[in-house]
C-alpha cells in the first residue's frame, strides 16, 4: 500500500508541475537566424542566432512574438518531448503589437497536438503559468506568478503604446513568445520584462492577440487604426474653465491634428472630447475598462479594426455634441517619421561620398545627444507637401568633399533651394539635375555644394575604398 501511495503521489506531483490537460505538448521552441541592418553603415549587417518559445494555436497555426522572428532569414522550430527540428516560416506578424504567427512547411509537425484556446482578460491577483525555453537551460520551464497589474505601456519592441498586462513570474531571455495559462487557456504571451527589476514582466494581452487574429482572417495584416490626434490632460481647475468645463464635465483638450486624420474636418483644436463610443473619458486622459481600473482613452480606438467607426463626444465653445469618425489611417499614414521598421534593409544614398538616408526612428532609437533636434521631428504630422524627412546621415571622406568631413546627420530642407515630398523626390531630383553644382540646405540656411561632374566621376573609386557593393537601396 505504501508502494502504491508513493506511485499516487509521484504522479499528483508531476500532474501539478504540467496540469494533466497536456499543455506542455503545445508549447514550441523557436530557433531563429536573423539579418540585423545597421542605421549608422547602411550597407552592412550582422547574423545572429537566438532561439525563443511559441504555443501551437487553432489552424495549425504557431503564435509567438514579433520580435522573436524580426529580420529572420531561417526559422526551425521544435515541439516540447521532441528532438526534430522542422523548418517554419512568418505567415503575418504585426510588430506594433509584438505578434507573429507562424506556419510549418510539414504538417506532421502537428501531429497529436491539442492546439491552447484563448480566454478573456485575467483579473488583478489572477494566478497565471507561464511556459517556456529560457536561458540558462535546454528544457522546458514553467513558472507561475499573478497579475498584478493590467495598464497602457510602451512595447519595447515597436515603442508604441498598447495594454499589457504586468505579472510576478519569472522571465527571462528565451521565454519570449511562450503562452501564459490560466485555467487551461492563454490569457497572454509572454512580451517583455524590466531589466532592473525582479520578476517583473509583462504580456500581450488576449485583447490584442484577438484584434490581430482577426485583422487577418482576409489574409492580409492592416494594422492598429490611428487617430491622428495629440491631446492634453486638464487636470487644471483655471485651465478647464477657459474651456467651459464645469465640476462634473471631464475629458482631454485637442491641441493638435494631422491634415490626414478622418476627423481634420470634424474636430478642431480647442475641442475637448468627453467620451468614446460612450465611455466617459476622465481629466487624466483615461477610461474606466473595468470596474475601477482605469487605462488610456486609446483603449476604445485599439478595440477598433480597420474601416471601423467610433463616435466622440465633445464639448467646444461650452456646447457638448457628437461626431461619427471612421477609422481608415494607421499611424504611418499621419506620421512624419514612420514607425520603427523590420523585416527591411535601410535605405541609402551615396553621391560623392555623401551618404543620404530617409529619418527614421530604427536610427533615432540609439541614445546620442546629436539626435535631439531629429527627434523633434519624429512628433510632428506628415502634410502632403512633406511625407518624409531626409538627412545627410555621414560623408566618407574623399578630395572631392574635402570641408564637409564633419556634417552628420544634418537635415536636408531644400535641393536647390526647392523643396522635396520624400525621399524617392528627393532621389528624382539629384538624378534629374544636369548642372554645375547640387546645392544643399538646412532650415537655418547652412548649405552643401556638390560637383555633380566630380561626384559621377569618382563613385566607383569612393565605393571601392570604403568596400561598398552598391551606391544605392531603395
Amino acid at each position: 500500500m505504501r508502494s502504491l501511495r508513493y506511485i499516487i503521489l509521484v504522479i499528483t506531483l508531476s500532474l501539478s508541475l504540467f496540469g494533466s490537460d497536456g499543455i506542455e505538448e503545445s508549447i514550441v521552441k523557436i530557433f531563429t537566424v536573423s539579418k540585423t541592418p545597421n542605421y549608422v553603415t547602411p550597407w552592412n549587417s550582422t547574423t545572429r542566432r537566438s532561439h525563443a518559445s511559441g504555443a501551437v494555436i487553432a489552424g495549425n497555426r504557431i503564435l509567438t512574438n514579433a520580435h522573436v522572428v524580426a529580420n529572420e532569414t531561417f526559422i526551425e522550430v521544435k515541439r516540447y518531448g521532441k528532438t526534430k527540428r522542422y523548418e517554419a516560416e512568418v505567415e503575418f506578424v504585426s510588430h506594433q503589437a509584438d505578434l507573429a504567427l507562424l506556419k510549418v512547411k510539414d504538417s506532421s509537425f502537428f501531429e497529436g497536438v491539442t492546439p491552447l484556446a484563448f480566454d478573456g482578460l485575467p483579473s488583478i491577483q489572477q494566478k497565471v503559468t507561464v511556459y517556456g525555453f529560457p536561458t540558462g537551460g535546454t528544457s522546458l520551464s514553467v513558472s507561475t506568478g499573478v497579475v498584478s497589474r493590467v495598464e497602457h505601456t510602451r512595447y519595447v519592441h515597436s515603442k508604441e503604446i498598447f495594454m499589457a498586462i504586468q505579472v510576478d513570474a519569472a522571465i527571462n531571455p528565451g521565454s519570449s513568445g511562450g503562452p501564459a495559462i490560466s485555467d487551461g487557456k492563454i490569457v497572454g504571451v509572454v512580451m517583455q520584462q524590466i531589466p532592473k527589476a525582479q520578476s517583473i514582466g509583462y504580456l500581450v494581452p488576449v485583447e490584442i492577440i484577438k484584434h490581430f487574429l482577426d485583422d487577418v482572417k482576409d489574409g492580409k495584416y492592416d494594422g492598429f487604426p490611428h487617430l491622428g490626434i495629440t491631446t492634453e490632460m486638464l487636470r487644471s481647475r483655471a485651465l478647464r474653465s477657459v474651456y467651459k468645463m464645469d465640476k462634473d464635465t471631464t475629458g482631454v483638450l485637442v491641441i493638435d491634428l494631422s491634415e490626414r486624420s478622418p476627423a481634420f474636418n470634424k474636430l478642431k483644436k480647442g475641442d475637448v472630447l468627453l467620451s468614446i463610443d460612450g465611455n466617459k473619458i476622465e481629466n487624466d486622459g483615461t477610461v474606466e475598462f473595468r470596474h475601477h481600473q482605469y487605462t488610456s482613452y486609446k483603449y476604445y480606438i485599439d478595440k477598433k479594426q480597420l474601416g471601423d467607426t467610433i463616435t466622440l463626444g465633445i464639448l467646444r465653445d461650452g456646447k457638448k455634441s457628437q461626431v461619427k469618425i471612421k477609422l481608415n489611417h494607421v499611424a504611418d499614414d499621419h506620421l512624419l517619421v514612420d514607425t520603427v521598421a523590420y523585416d527591411v534593409m535601410p535605405r541609402y544614398f551615396i553621391y560623392g561620398g555623401y551618404v543620404f538616408a530617409p529619418l527614421t526612428r530604427n536610427r533615432l532609437m540609439r541614445s546620442n545627444a546629436s539626435l535631439a533636434a531629429l527627434r523633434e521631428l519624429a512628433s510632428q504630422w506628415a502634410t502632403d507637401e512633406r511625407d518624409e524627412v531626409v538627412i545627410l546621415l555621414k560623408v566618407l571622406p574623399a578630395e572631392i568633399n574635402q570641408g564637409d568631413h564633419t556634417f552628420t546627420l544634418w537635415t536636408v530642407d531644400k535641393v536647390n533651394h526647392k523643396k522635396y515630398r520624400d525621399f524617392n523626390d528627393f532621389l528624382s531630383i539629384v538624378h534629374d539635375f544636369k548642372g554645375k553644382y547640387l546645392v544643399l540646405e538646412d532650415k537655418e540656411g547652412v548649405m552643401i555644394a556638390i560637383d555633380r561632374e566630380e561626384a559621377e566621376a569618382v563613385e566607383k573609386t569612393i565605393l571601392k575604398r570604403y568596400s561598398i557593393k552598391q551606391s544605392q537601396r531603395l
